[in-house]
């Protein structure tokens, strides 16, 4: 009879192709993440400590930023000490955390870039309703609901993958433990975990899409109507840099979940993992930054006052 039991460990074998460049990796990998982790940083603080970010948009994308770190830190620093010790093994435990903390990460990050576009909409399409329909109790509730949504969506899959049996095969395709991977060596009947997947990926994916979308329709219709051409590029200057985030996050992420089992490649999917594992938590910043004149004005205040102490 086969094997059925748990593994007490799995091999993430998702370098082992390139394990000739793995110092080029390490070093490359490493950079990517002291950038993630500066710039996140760095819009959490200004966020915190000046008067004039002190405003909903800010809180979210605060917000936004430690989500970011807290991401990064769940997969980088074990892809890191694989590479630098040559072993791939991760524990059966430190495994499923790491599955329950990237789920939580990820399926907040979800929910709060659709609430950013709730916020973009009412801030250009009304205006002058703006600080009552979006009050500090509200930004703070849509605030802890993605982290609680992000955390039910974690515990469902995790539990879910606990009971799994894998008969003896440990050894996982990928950069770290998720979702597909784990079902691609699951010897078990593993139709309710695709049933959760596909009805999270609803919730959690189309339906925050749906909203983004929509939001981002009226307010291309209201810009267009606008008279002044200042405004416009105003306006458009302000949801610009939401939209490249929001199109790279769905992008990637629809990709590798919102999508049949039976589509599954790990081959791609390893390489779509890296985009919305390395790539867009450090871009985030970056183009919240270059795009935003508030955040531009806040960094200089900062930096000025330290020089002239």
């Amino acid at each position: 009879m086969e094997n059925q039991t748990t593994p007490t460990e799995f091999i993430l074998s998702g370098f082992s192709k390139l394990w000739g460049l793995r110092f080029l990796l390490l070093g490359i990998i490493s950079i990517i993440y002291v950038f993630t982790l500066l710039g996140n940083m760095l819009i959490l603080l200004l966020s915190l400590v000046q008067p004039c970010l002190r405003t909903p948009m800010y809180l979210f994308l605060g917000n936004l930023s430690l989500l970011d770190i807290c991401q990064t830190t769940t997969t980088i620093p074990q892809m890191l000490q694989h590479l630098l010790s040559g072993s791939s093994s991760i524990s059966y435990a430190s495994c499923m955390a790491q599955l329950y903390f990237f789920l939580l990460f990820v399926g907040a990050e979800g929910i709060l870039l659709a609430t950013m576009a709730y916020d973009r909409y009412v801030a250009i399409c009304n205006p002058l309703h703006y600080t009552v329909l979006i009050s500090n109790k509200l930004c703070s509730t849509l605030v802890a609901a993605s982290w609680l949504i992000g955390c039910l969506n974690a515990a469902v899959h995790t539990v879910l993958t606990i009971h799994l049996s894998f008969c003896g095969v440990n050894r996982l395709s990928y950069f770290y433990c998720d979702i597909p991977p784990l079902l691609a060596v699951s010897c078990r009947d593993i139709s309710l975990n695709v049933t959760m997947t596909v009805v999270s990926s609803l919730f959690l994916g189309w339906g925050p899409s749906l909203c983004i979308i929509l939001s981002y329709m009226h307010i291309m219709f209201k810009i267009l109507k606008m008279q002044s051409s200042q405004g416009r590029r105003k306006a458009f200057s302000t949801c610009a840099s939401h939209l490249m985030v929001v199109l790279l996050y769905y992008g990637s992420c629809i990709f590798t979940y919102i999508r049949p089992i039976s589509n599954y490649s790990l081959d791609k999917d390893r390489l779509i993992s890296l985009l919305y594992s390395l790539i867009t938590p450090m871009l985030n910043p970056i183009i919240y930054t270059l795009r935003n004149k508030d955040v531009k004005g806040a960094m200089k205040k900062v930096f000025d006052r330290k020089m002239f102490f």
